[in-house]
Order: structure tokens, then sequence, then C-alpha cells
């Protein structure tokens, strides 16, 4: 998987985050004091599930050659409010001719994406700092 990078300079919260080949903006809303420029991260945390959700049931279907003409993921996200617990709600919508076993087991594939997965399980960090300000990550 790539490195990405996040980096946030003086205006208030607009973060951007990098791979080798692609850049996005973070941010935070008006009312939150940032610029409203980008979505926030818990969005973007959201979006990822999304979009694994449906790239994964795109690569499914065209697999096993089946009608899927397009396929979207509404997710909801909630914590509880020491944050330890994080619960996704994924509404689906699956367009095309598909028969009714089709759309059961594209349905049972929506929980297998990569970041359902890493969701789903517990996680490990090790965060380390970095003493050459200008520094990027390995």
């Amino acid at each position: 998987m790539a490195t990405i990078s996040a980096r946030i300079e003086r205006s208030p919260y607009e973060t951007h985050l990098s791979t080798d080949s692609q850049v996005i903006v973070a941010d935070e809303p008006l009312d939150a004091g940032g610029q409203d420029r980008g979505m926030r991260p818990g969005e973007l945390l959201a979006g990822s599930l999304a979009s694994c959700t449906v790239i994964t049931l795109r690569m499914y279907a065209d697999r096993k050659g089946w009608p899927l003409d397009s396929a979207v993921a509404h997710v909801d996200y909630t914590h509880s409010p020491d944050r330890k617990h994080s619960h996704f709600t994924l509404k689906l919508i699956l367009n095309g001719d598909l028969t009714t076993e089709q759309r059961s087991r594209l349905l049972e594939i929506a929980d297998r994406c990569p970041i359902h997965k890493v969701l789903e399980n517990p996680s490990s960090f090790n965060t380390t700092l970095v003493e050459n300000a200008q520094a990027q990550p390995e």
C-alpha cells in the first residue's frame, strides 16, 4: 500500500493528503473554524468504506459477467461520545437487471471489501517523531 502524507500549514485546518500521484483536500467546516474546502476526516473515513464497497461490487460483478449497471453506497458513520466505539450503516442501491440471487450475493460481497475488514478488526499504531522538520515519511 502507498504511503499517504498529510500536510497542514497556516490556513486553519486545510490539509493536503497526497500519494505519489494524487492529492485531495481535507478540512473542517466553517463553524468549526475551517475553510470548508474539503471533506472532514470522518467523512473521508466513511468515503473510503463507501468507495471500497462499490469498487468491490463492480469487480465481482464484472468477473461474474453480471449486469450491474451501477452501485451506490450511502454510509452513515457515528461514534460513541468517548469515541471508543464506531458504527457504520451502509445502504446499497444496485441498478441493473440482476436476479434475486445475484443481488443477495452482492450484498454478501459488500461486507468483504478490504476497508470493511480493516475497520471491523483491531488495529495497531506506531507513531514516531521525525526530528528534521523537512523530512518526508519513509
